[in-house]
């Protein structure tokens, strides 16, 4: 602030001049966050888009979205306009979705639970288990790999993406006990098979996973309402996370922080807060999200907001529900 002696000698116009913009530098101070407000949430209009995975590209400014009855990838940005980003024959339905930001590419899974009708057949359905690569610039496919060859005559559903800290990739399958692994050479494998992490025929098991920075990996397990930790370094030896929140329906993870963790659970409509002290052997639920009956699936962080969830009205399309549902929302989670 200006002392008096030298005020005095200023003109009155010079000096409220001056007091503005010491003002508006001590505003620029104390405001460095330049990206723009972040919405509370995004509606767009695509009808029977039913998508059930969502990722947020801050270098591109938009949500990506995936699509159980197209296949396609979408863009959405925040004023809800929605376009095509990705498309490839190979996508039949395409499920979660994970971008791996070193390497600039859109991860995403495959799998064909019939709603398609284009490009579902009696070969892939219910036996799908895929994993789409794209460029996250240009859209165009860097690789694809067929993870149900891995397991033949059994049932698949390629469901969530996870990536580790090395660059490898770990896939779920929902209606096999399987969690997939691609190395950094592109190479596809089982990593981990246990009947424990079954589910009865139609039902689904393993669902949403996540990497956590200390060398494992947390996995939901939907009809169970389970979350297990998988060790890196030694899949077998997995163990059930104690909670006393059942997680039925559980779907799409975030990890927010190494000790707090957002769980979807589409059966239930609420995203639910987890919190751990001791290295995820345990959690206690530490805020809850409701939301209205439309299928929250999964999440997105994102740059200036915790994070979004995507309402994916499956539950209408599992419905046969006619006409089919046009409006999505992304909605900022809020506890």
């Amino acid at each position: 602030m200006l002392n008096r002696p030298f005020a005095a000698l200023l003109p009155r116009a010079a000096t409220m001049l001056l007091l503005a913009l010491l003002a508006t530098a001590c505003s620029n101070d104390d405001d460095t966050d330049s990206s723009p407000t972040a919405p509370n949430q995004v509606v767009f209009t695509q009808a029977g888009l039913y998508p059930e995975g969502v990722a947020y590209d801050a270098a591109g400014q938009r949500f990506l979205v995936s699509s159980q009855t197209r296949g396609a990838v979408g863009q959405v940005k925040d004023d809800g306009t929605y376009t095509v980003f990705a498309d490839d024959p190979a996508l039949v339905s395409t499920i979660g979705m994970r971008i791996d930001e070193n390497r600039r590419q859109l991860l995403v899974a495959v799998s064909d639970p019939g709603y398609n009708p284009t490009r579902t057949s009696a070969a892939t359905q219910r036996k799908l288990a895929g994993l789409a690569i794209f460029n996250l610039t240009n859209g165009q496919r860097v690789a694809y790999l067929d993870l149900a060859a891995l397991r033949p005559n059994q049932n698949h559903f390629a469901n969530d993406i996870a990536v580790d800290g090395q660059g490898n990739i770990y896939v779920t399958d929902s209606f096999s006990p399987i969690i997939y692994k691609i190395d950094t050479q592109g190479t596809a494998s089982v990593f981990l098979e246990n009947a424990q992490l079954g589910a009865p025929a139609g039902a689904f098991g393993l669902n949403g996973i996540a990497y956590h920075p200390d060398g494992y990996l947390l996995v939901a397990k939907s009809n169970e309402g389970a979350l297990f930790k998988v060790p890196v370094a030694n899949p077998a030896g997995f163990t059930k996370v104690t909670t006393t929140q059942n997680l039925m329906g559980a779907d799409g993870l975030l990890l927010q922080d190494n000790n707090t963790l957002q769980v979807v659970t589409n059966a239930q409509a609420r995203v639910y807060r987890l919190a751990s002290t001791d290295g995820w052997g345990s959690a206690t639920v530490s805020g809850t999200f409701t939301t209205p009956p439309q299928y929250p699936t999964t999440l997105a962080r994102r740059e200036g907001a915790d994070s979004y969830v995507l309402y994916s009205n499956l539950n209408a399309l599992q419905a046969n529900q006619n006409p089919p549902v046009a409006d999505f929302s992304i909605t900022q989670v809020k506890f």
